[in-house]
């Protein structure tokens, strides 16, 4: 045992000295305790023989939030798994005993893993219901009616249906909104639950500011050279996913713009090396790798300004309107918009953020944006003439991502943007 001891000391010794850890900003703690009490607030209410609720993502929080019920989001916690690389005894247990299939999505994978061995580790509480829309794809509509029936617990559903227009029609918003309304009825009668107009108000109210904060961080970005690294937004996103309503993601976004224009007036940034290239990322994150995503875009001086993903948790409707929540759920930029919103959108982006290039994480688990990506690719290219390049993987199965193909498709986009950063230096030049 002393020879182990002595050996393990002598080569402690011999390591190099790790750099210490840069502390993490005060709005980064803070979000750390929102997302603890998140959790802990649901775990206490079911002690206490309160109802509980999960819910898809994009989904009308405020109203839940209204009722004083607690929300959690599965897709959420499944990429914190996925980031923390404990997803596989739960994509093992879904596509064996369980039987389902490989090709489904892994966030669903590994929530009805952890849900059908009634998994309470102390972290994520049980539902007793569960809220859903359909415009992020079909998939989680059946993924979330699988569990109401493996739980034997209720679902509530708001129908957004899938928009072709390049706006949102009267007859979609008077649709929606009925849906809306009923579901407001259903979740009270449920719940037992009364409903209060002024509570709710004040809950828009504060939903509204922390759009607009959100807005203003992500735009923050926009400077050149950014005073942040993209990829921290991303840790940020679960403020407006899972906490749109609530006063505490005001006191963190306020915090977090405060830092990030702090870095602005100082010209410093959290992105830790020289911003030789600016891009824009579409798709959901590789939560698996992301560690290792930024670290091959931080060798060519790659920073990720611009994000569809990150961007899309800004959805904008009134304090007091409905009929604006119901169209903002209808023309969200999730997976329900059309093709031509979809390609405007970025291009707009591209623009805006004075984008060198664009890297499109071709994502196993989300066909339905794998589909747009591909012919979008293509038109927004030609539109604007920035390159892009394109890399297998998925949002928390660690199976379906290449390293070696990942870093050759980065080091091919690098060569192609200074090319044309060279082409465009000889003409400016004459």
């Amino acid at each position: 045992m002393s020879e182990i001891n002595g050996s393990a000391a002598a080569a402690q010794q011999a390591a190099p000295a790790q750099k210490p850890r840069r502390p993490k900003p005060k709005s980064m703690l803070m979000l750390g305790e929102q997302s603890a009490a998140l959790l802990e607030n649901a775990r206490q209410a079911k002690a206490r023989g309160e109802m509980v609720g999960w819910s898809t993502s994009i989904f009308p929080q405020e109203i839940a939030e209204s009722l004083g019920l607690n929300i959690l989001y599965p897709e959420n916690y499944s990429a914190g798994i996925a980031a923390r690389k404990q997803a596989d005894p739960y994509l093992q247990m879904s596509e064996g005993p369980l039987n389902y299939n490989n090709d489904l999505c892994s966030y669903a994978k590994i929530n009805l893993a952890y849900a059908e061995a009634l998994h309470e580790d102390g972290n994520f509480a049980m539902p007793d219901f569960l809220c859903v829309t359909n415009n992020i794809c079909n998939q989680v509509t059946k993924w979330f009616e699988n569990l109401s029936k493996r739980l034997n617990i209720p679902l509530f559903m708001i129908d957004t249906c899938y928009n072709a227009e390049d706006y949102v029609t009267e007859s979609r918003v008077k649709y929606i909104r009925a849906e809306i309304d009923q579901y407001i009825k259903d979740l009270c009668a449920y719940t037992g639950k009364t409903w209060d107009e002024a509570k709710f108000q004040e809950v828009m109210e504060v939903s509204a500011v922390n759009k607009d904060l959100w807005i203003k961080a992500n735009e923050l970005l926009m400077a050149k050279p950014s005073p942040m690294n993209g990829f921290d937004l991303f840790n940020y996103m679960s403020c407006m996913v899972c906490n749109r309503g609530k006063r505490s993601t005001t006191e963190i976004l306020t915090q977090l713009c405060a830092e990030i224009e702090e870095h602005k007036k100082n010209g410093t940034s959290t992105y830790p090396v020289e911003e030789k290239y600016r891009v824009f990322w579409d798709g959901i994150a590789c939560w698996p790798w992301l560690g290792h995503n930024l670290r091959v875009l931080k060798q060519y001086g790659i920073n990720m300004v611009a994000s569809g993903y990150v961007k899309a948790w800004a959805l904008d409707y009134e304090t007091n309107d409905l009929d604006g929540m119901a169209r903002a759920y209808s023309y969200c930029p999730a997976n329900n918009n059309n093709m031509s919103t979809f390609i405007r959108r970025r291009a707009e982006a591209l623009k805006q953020f004075q984008c060198d290039g664009m890297i499109y994480h071709v994502n196993r688990s989300c066909k339905v944006m794998d589909c747009q990506q591909i012919e979008a690719q293509r038109q927004i290219e030609e539109m604007t003439g920035v390159p892009y390049t394109t890399f297998d993987g998925d949002q928390s199965d660690y199976r379906n991502y290449s390293e070696a193909q990942y870093e050759t498709r980065i080091q091919g986009l690098v060569e192609v943007m200074e090319a044309k950063r060279k082409e465009k230096e000889a003409k400016e030049n004459g």
